[in-house]
């Protein structure tokens, strides 16, 4: 099963008054490493299609937390939950040290904004991800 990294610095705007990051900005880092994931043209294929990707549940769980200066690994590995949902397990690392541990499930929606099954073109791109 396809596994993809993406790095994220954190800056001074991503931390709150704790100094830590602000753990909304978690759900903002796990987009940006899904749209790496899938890349930019396949987003723009679906949308041309009229077809879009929108968030079904989420859960994180916080370990630890990032500051500002650290460069992080978002680890994402997507599986497919049923014809219509994919699951993605994707977890935020700072070294080999586990900071956020989550998982997103989404659906696409069609023009009339109801569920479709997956296209093949979305499972062939995310390796498969057939659990």
């Amino acid at each position: 099963m396809l596994t993809a990294s993406h790095k994220v610095q954190i800056y001074y705007e991503d931390t709150d008054h704790s100094g830590l990051v602000y753990h909304a900005n978690y759900l903002k880092y796990f987009e940006r490493a899904r749209e790496h994931l899938l890349g930019v043209g396949e987003l723009v294929k679906l949308g041309e299609a009229g077809l879009g990707f929108v968030v079904y549940r989420c859960e994180l769980s916080f370990k630890q937390g990032a500051v500002f200066g650290d460069t992080l690994d978002v680890r994402t590995t997507p599986s497919l939950v049923s014809e219509y949902r994919l699951s993605f397990k994707q977890d935020v690392y700072r070294g080999e040290t586990l900071l956020v541990a989550g998982v997103v499930e989404m659906v696409i929606l069609g023009p009339d904004k109801a569920p479709v099954p997956i296209p093949e073109n979305v499972l062939a791109r995310l390796g498969d991800g057939r659990a």
